[in-house]
């Protein structure tokens, strides 16, 4: 075992006694993925009281010359437990974080580690730091404050404040990301997907979920999130971390999400040949999708995101 990963692992050990317990539902901690990189695995609910608004998976990597964070997470209390969970593995500064798209489950973090290191750069779609600056930070802060009746309350929307590009290469800490979205739109159309290159680690955001289901809004587009899917696949890494559920390999954390979209696809194809209405293509897609039942959400998305793929489908053949 290499030093640095002896002693990370170590360090992280020594600090479980300490963890962040949320009660009821278990112990929030950096969970090594690879040699300095960490991902705390939020819980797979919705936002409520309960959970304080914590559902994402917040992505951490330990560089030469200080930290990176990927989506830090729904409040401002949220941020700062992200915070204290960092200062147990490194005591350096946070330098750099990466928001991977604008719902405030994932970004509105922000607040504490501006205020904990008012000097941090803050990266994100150009789309996402409009739409934020437009309306929808403050619409994520409202709605995120009411899910958690009021545990939340205190967050104010704190934007990234620099835009990426298509596989621009930014240097942070003293480690390289390689940023993709090689699609307009996918989950939504302000997605970023952030590869660590040393650790072949690619942060999928909302792209993917594991054991857990997508809802889709006006935003997004359910062709468009196959392909960056298939996309993400292809670029051969070692490590997938979804937007919510398990880190693991490709066939792990993307192509059990890739298939059953996949299924959606092609049933609802069918169904829109045969003339038929999205409640009725629901009940032969439920057949083809076994698998899917015990994932959080499956009963209450499968019905809109067959509606959405059938007016996507229909938008095509026009």
């Amino acid at each position: 075992m290499k030093k640095t990963t002896f002693l990370l692992t170590l360090l992280t050990l020594s600090t479980f006694s300490n963890a962040w317990m949320i009660a009821g539902l278990g112990e929030f901690n950096p969970k090594q993925i690879s040699d300095n990189v960490f991902v705390i695995h939020g819980p797979l609910g919705e936002p409520n009281a309960k959970n304080q608004g914590f559902m994402n998976n917040p992505g951490i990597v330990i560089g030469s010359t200080g930290v990176v964070v990927i989506d830090p997470g729904s409040s401002y209390l949220v941020g700062k437990k992200i915070i204290e969970e960092i200062k147990k593995i490194s005591k350096k500064p946070i330098t750099a974080v990466f928001n991977t798209h604008v719902h405030g489950d994932h970004w509105l973090g922000n607040q504490a580690i501006v205020e904990k290191y008012p000097k941090v750069k803050i990266y994100a779609h150009p789309n996402m730091i409009a739409q934020a600056k437009d309306g929808a930070g403050a619409t994520w802060v409202s709605l995120i404050e009411n899910l958690t009746q009021g545990v939340s309350k205190g967050t104010i929307a704190t934007y990234p404040t620099h835009a990426t590009q298509h596989l621009q290469i930014i240097q942070a800490a003293g480690e390289d990301f390689k940023i993709h979205n090689p699609v307009p739109k996918a989950h939504t159309d302000t997605d970023i997907m952030i590869e660590h290159i040393a650790s072949k680690t690619l942060f999928l955001g909302d792209n993917s979920f594991s054991h857990r289901q997508a809802r889709f809004d006006n935003s997004a587009d359910m062709h468009g999130n196959i392909k960056v899917l298939k996309y993400a696949v292809n670029l051969k890494l070692k490590n997938y971390v979804p937007g919510h559920g398990p880190t693991g390999s490709s066939q792990q954390a993307v192509v059990p999400f890739l298939n059953y979209l996949l299924i959606i696809q092609a049933e609802t194809k069918k169904g829109y040949e045969q003339d038929l209405a999205d409640y009725e293509i629901k009940p032969k897609a439920d057949k083809k999708l076994t698998a899917y039942k015990n994932w959080h959400g499956y009963k209450a998305q499968l019905g809109p995101q067959i509606n959405k793929m059938l007016l996507e489908i229909e938008a095509l053949d026009l």
